[in-house]
């Protein structure tokens, strides 16, 4: 498949409904060569198409991580890139996932393959979605990436709860639910 056959089945293929994005990743599991086009489309930023393509990969990697292992340097350096709200989300629930593998107890594959330079990319991902404005989903995200990065980075866990308490009382009630579960979890 080409990437202009991917963008066109983007555009006709793929809306908000589970349905349509859980089929579409579905073809791209099957078809796991796609996954560097659909990067392609991801990170041409300024184009709408670049939401749907995050869309269908965060159901990709759901279901099976290691499609994004090929373009893991891609992934972690194009986090920066990103500017509409309707990519961010889905790439700040991809990293949460990664990073959530990461520190699993459970031996996996992400172990492995992360490195140091990966979960640092992460992390400044991460904090510029968390101070930013953007909402709340993408926020809730990267607290979860951000607590469990500060296991591994000494620095991370201090910094979190200063941005946390500070916008907690201008967060949303789910930001200040999210929020309160993570600064629980924080030592003093």
């Amino acid at each position: 498949m080409t990437k202009s056959e991917l963008y066109s089945w983007l555009v006709d293929s793929v809306n908000h409904s589970r349905e349509k994005r859980l089929k579409i990743s579905n073809k791209i599991i099957e078809n796991p060569s796609i996954i560097p086009s659909l990067m392609d489309l991801i990170l041409n930023v300024k184009d709408p198409i670049s939401c749907k393509a995050s869309w269908v990969l965060e159901f990709a990697i759901k279901q099976k991580v290691s499609l994004l292992f090929p373009i893991m340097d891609r992934f972690t350096k194009g986090l920066h890139t990103l500017e509409l709200e309707s990519s961010i989300r889905p790439n700040a629930k991809i990293c949460e996932i990664l990073v959530t593998n990461y520190f699993s107890k459970q031996d996996n594959a992400v172990k492995s393959t992360l490195k140091s330079y990966h979960l640092e990319e992460i992390t400044a991902a991460c904090f510029d979605w968390l101070i930013g404005n953007h909402k709340v989903a993408s926020q809730a995200y990267s607290m979860t990436s951000l607590f469990l990065l500060g296991k591994k980075y000494d620095w991370i866990h201090p910094e979190l709860r200063i941005v946390l308490e500070q916008n907690y009382q201008s967060g949303t009630a789910a930001y200040k639910a999210r929020a309160r579960m993570i600064l629980s979890k924080l030592i003093p």
